[in-house]
Parts: structure tokens; C-alpha cells; sequence
């Protein structure tokens, strides 16, 4: 067994309630530079929570922990500290977080020598009990260096009047010498980091889509495809290592879904009919479970989408790529976004109905539900508004009319108010306010659509026009017909536009019904006036 190193990558903090908190890591292996491993050799995570004044807290099993690092995830692995959702007597002998509480969580890695099984299923009992103490490790483990083994982290609190959060998405690379450009975006997030609104910081942020370019120009050039393992891994080690990235994620809870970028350009599921694209999304799904998927929330059944809570105010995460299927592409009849539906909605929901579901559970409940969709809800782009054979060929909802459809009949029919998507995706960030019509109950209905793209992207300029977007759809011809027969119908205006790279902050004031979203630029600026959305009471 070799001595206790700083992770390869990490940590990052990831699902994060008001009792408990996921962090990840990475091993190195033996193409990483610097490393002592070798691939007969396993690697088993070590991390300790350190006490008041940031000092190890020693001899305390509850503490100090192991947890497995396996090669089939890339050498990545998450540990979770305290207890998900309410304690209960079997959760008596383990640590419980306290809720609106800063913790310090120092993480290293071992190799282990394991001669008496190559078996990769072994369990981690197993290896476990051929290890000392977790324990023996606290004071290596404070030893390490700071910058590449501690993360810090807030536990959520349990209910709250105000919410703040961050927005992003679209990471490009950045080629050649301009590679350093694609992580200046990350330092004014981490100095937001610091500043209050309506007395409260940002609690995580959202990366929703993009994070990586596994096809770093597009699909139909060959050029810096990623259809190897070991390109996708290298995608993620590119993107992870950068030091302002790297410093947010430990500092902060960050969420994430896959976009496109993770797979392949306008990627749709109906793709792995063909064998080569079959084994590229194995390879890219694998990657994505790896460093992305494993540190979030993970509660419906090994799938990809999730939902999760922050001071009580309540998450819906999408996955549109694994689930998405073009299945007619003359009459948009049968196009799907969230998953084919379901044979049987009761025993085998599928996403949608788990959504809807979702969403009837709060009706109840006045305050904003924020759905975050990849792929942009509102505002379409212009050309889907000039025929169906221009919306089949979008790459968001207007291809897909009747999973919106059955959405916001949903959301019209139970009443569903403050309803808030939140999007990335297009290059061109903005805010939507969005109406129904068809009735009093569907007027008294307010809904919004935030868009935030792109942390980087060097062709804003070519790229993401505003003009190419619908920013009135009574006076563009773009309102949208749930229900022909009952005359309910959706309109949008959109403000707000930047084409610069940026992210978003949200900020939430519940009791005086206001909702604020802000742009801001890599240097810190602030690229538009403040969008005020006024919440329905």
C-alpha cells in the first residue's frame, strides 16, 4: 500500500441537504502524470471531516472514512457525509449533519496491492478489512496540500424565505493558446461567491449542459471527435483541471445535466440504431456517469434526470438526450422529448409522468418550481415560426409539440403556479415571461423561462444573435395552442439578451414576491440591466 496522496482530481462538492453532503474525487492512474499506480493495483478513497477552527478530529470513526474508488468509474468515486432526508433510529450511530452549517472535508487516495483476487466485483469490505483504521489517516489527511485535497461546503437549510443560485452552461474548450480564456468565467462566480442579496449568498450553482466538447467542432468534422475512452476522459480531465473551475466546485455545490456536447452534436437516442454510434454513446454515457452523474442526487432508479430542494424550494432536472427520439420526422407526430410514453403510466412512469407528477405534488405550494430543461423552453428561434418542417428541424421544443403540450396542460389543468425553466444551450442568454390564455384560472398563471449561454464561447459574435429569436410571440406569430377545443393557448416576451460569454445569478425574495435574475461577464460586469420578474402571491 502506498502512501496517502491528494486526489488527481476534486474534490467537488456535489447533492448537498440540509443534513448531509456528496463529495467526489479522482485517483490518478497510470497515464496521469506523476503517479505512482498501476493497473493491477486498486485505489481506495480516504476522507476526513475536520472539526471547529478547520482541525482533524481524531480517533473518531464517524469522522474519518474510506470509500471505494473503482476502475470500471475511471477511478472516481463519492463519498457522503451525514444523513439524505430525515434521521431515523438506524441513522443513530452515524454523523448528522446540522442544517445552514460550513463544514471542511480534507480527501486523499490510496493504492492498494491486492494479491489474492483480480476479480473487479470484489467487495469493499473486502479490502476494507485488510486496511488499517480509516482513522490512522486524519493527520496525513490534514497534511496534504489544501488546494488539491479540501473542499468547503453549506449545508442547505431546512426551509427559507430567500434563495440564491448560479446558472450556466456551454464550457468550450478553447483551442490552442486560447485555452486559458475558457476558465476566466469562473473567477467572478467564485467572487459571488461572497456577496449577499436579500440576506442570503449563493447556496450551488447549475451547470446545465455542455460541460464538455466531446465533439469540439461538430459531428460532421472529424477534427477533435472524441470516440475513444480515453478522449472523452481526456475532455473531462482538461475541463476539471482548470484552476478557477476547480476552485468553485470545491467551494460550492454544483449540479449538473448533459447536453448534446457530452455525446455528439443534436444528438437524439434514435442514433444507436447504427453500431458506431452505439458504442460512442456506451463510451460517452460512461464517461458522463463517471464525473458528472455520480456526485448529484441519483433518486430515480439509476436514471439520469433527478430533483432536489434547496431551502424548500423544489428542482426538476431533465434529461432530453437519452430520452429524446425522433420517431416521424414528417408529421412531428410521435417526436418525444422526455422518453416514448409509457404502457403502463402507474408501474412504469416515464420521465414525463414523473414530471407531471411532480408537479401536482406542489400545486398546493404558491412557490416557484424551477424545471431545468437543456434545451431552451422559451424563447423558439425565429425560423420555427415560418413552418412545421422548420420546427422538426429544431433542436428544442418546438420539435417536440406534444410533450409540451401534455406539460403545460398539466400545469393549466392543476393550476401550477410560478412555474420557472431554466435553460442554457443557444449562445444567447435572456429572460422570458410567460402568459396563457383560454379562461380566468389560465390568465391568473405566471410562468418564466432564464436562459444562461455561454461560459465560453469565442464566436459570440457569429454566433447566438438575438434577432434570430422570437422576442414577441403574439406579434411573431408564435403562440402556441395546448388546447384547440378549450382555446388555451402560451405567449412569451423576451428581454434581456447577451451574446457574451456569462452566467447567471438568481436571487429569490419570496416574501415580497420577487424574483431577480442578473448576467454577468468574466470580468464581473454586469451585461444587462436586472431582470425583476414579479412573482403571482
Amino acid at each position: 500500500m502506498s502512501s496517502i496522496r491528494a486526489p488527481f482530481l476534486g474534490p467537488i462538492v456535489g447533492h448537498t441537504t440540509a443534513t448531509s453532503c456528496r463529495l467526489w474525487i479522482r485517483a490518478g492512474d497510470p497515464g496521469d502524470a506523476g503517479s505512482a499506480l498501476s493497473e493491477d493495483r486498486r485505489t481506495i478513497g480516504v476522507a476526513t471531516l475536520l472539526g471547529p477552527n478547520r482541525k482533524p478530529v481524531m480517533g473518531d470513526a464517524r469522522y474519518t472514512v474510506y470509500f471505494r474508488l473503482h476502475r470500471e468509474y475511471d477511478r472516481t468515486g463519492v463519498v457522503l457525509w451525514g444523513v439524505e432526508g430525515k434521521p431515523g433510529p438506524k441513522d443513530s450511530q452515524q454523523l448528522v449533519l446540522t442544517p445552514d452549517t460550513a463544514y471542511t472535508v480534507r480527501m486523499g487516495t490510496l493504492a492498494v496491492d491486492d494479491p489474492l483476487s483480480n476479480d473487479e466485483t470484489v467487495s469493499d469490505k473486502y479490502l476494507q478489512d485488510r486496511l488499517p483504521p480509516a482513522t490512522a489517516w486524519t493527520q496525513d489527511l490534514f497534511d496534504l496540500p489544501a488546494e488539491h485535497s479540501e473542499a468547503t461546503f453549506r449545508t442547505f437549510p431546512e426551509i427559507s424565505d430567500t434563495l440564491s443560485f448560479m446558472l450556466g452552461s456551454c464550457h468550450y474548450p478553447g483551442l490552442f493558446w486560447k485555452k486559458k480564456l475558457s476558465d476566466r468565467i469562473f473567477a467572478p462566480m467564485i467572487e459571488q461567491m461572497r456577496k449577499g442579496r436579500f440576506g442570503q449568498k449563493p447556496r450551488f450553482s447549475l451547470m446545465v449542459g455542455d460541460q464538455i466538447y466531446a465533439d469540439m467542432l461538430n459531428r460532421a468534422i472529424p477534427i477533435g471527435l472524441a470516440d475513444t475512452f480515453e478522449e472523452f476522459q481526456q475532455r473531462y480531465h482538461e475541463a476539471y483541471s482548470s484552476p478557477n473551475l476547480r476552485k468553485l466546485m470545491n467551494t460550492l455545490p454544483t449540479y449538473m445535466i448533459l447536453d448534446d456536447h457530452e455525446i455528439e452534436d443534436n444528438w437524439t437516442q434514435d442514433r444507436i440504431r447504427d453500431r458506431e454510434k452505439r458504442v460512442l454513446f456506451n463510451l460517452a454515457i460512461g464517461a458522463y456517469m463517471s464525473y458528472q452523474w455520480s456526485h448529484g442526487p441519483r433518486n430515480y432508479d439509476g436514471r439520469l434526470f433527478y430533483s432536489f430542494n434547496s431551502g424548500g424550494y423544489p428542482f426538476f432536472v431533465l434529461d432530453q438526450r437519452t430520452q429524446r427520439y425522433r420517431d416521424d420526422e414528417s408529421g412531428m407526430l410521435d417526436n418525444h422529448l422526455l422518453g416514448r410514453p409509457a404502457q403502463d403510466p402507474v408501474n412504469e412512469p416515464s420521465q414525463l409522468d414523473l414530471l407531471c407528477r411532480w408537479l401536482e405534488g406542489l400545486k398546493d405550494d404558491p412557490r416557484p418550481k424551477f424545471i431545468v430543461s437543456p434545451t431552451v423552453f422559451a424563447p423558439n428561434p425565429v425560423i420555427t415560426t415560418r413552418s412545421d418542417i422548420q420546427k422538426e428541424s429544431s433542436d428544442a421544443w418546438p420539435a417536440f409539440p406534444q410533450t409540451r403540450r401534455r406539460l403545460l396542460s398539466h400545469i393549466l389543468n392543476h393550476n401550477i403556479q410560478n412555474v420557472v425553466f431554466l435553460s442554457g444551450d443557444i449562445h444567447c442568454s435572456n429572460v422570458s415571461r410567460i402568459t396563457f390564455d383560454g379562461g380566468d384560472a389560465a390568465r391568473r398563471l405566471k410562468a418564466f423561462s432564464i436562459v444562461s449561454s455561454a461560459f465560453y464561447w469565442p464566436f459570440w459574435f457569429a454566433d447566438g444573435e438575438p434577432s434570430n429569436y422570437v422576442h414577441d410571440s403574439v406579434k411573431e406569430n408564435d403562440t402556441f395552442v395546448i388546447d384547440d377545443a378549450a382555446g388555451l393557448t402560451m405567449d412569451y416576451t423576451t428581454s434581456h439578451f447577451t451574446q457574451k460569454d456569462n452566467f447567471c445569478r438568481i436571487d429569490l425574495d419570496w416574501p415580497s414576491r420577487r424574483l431577480e435574475a442578473r448576467f454577468f461577464g468574466y470580468d464581473g460586469e454586469e451585461l444587462t440591466r436586472p431582470a425583476v420578474l414579479e412573482l403571482a402571491g
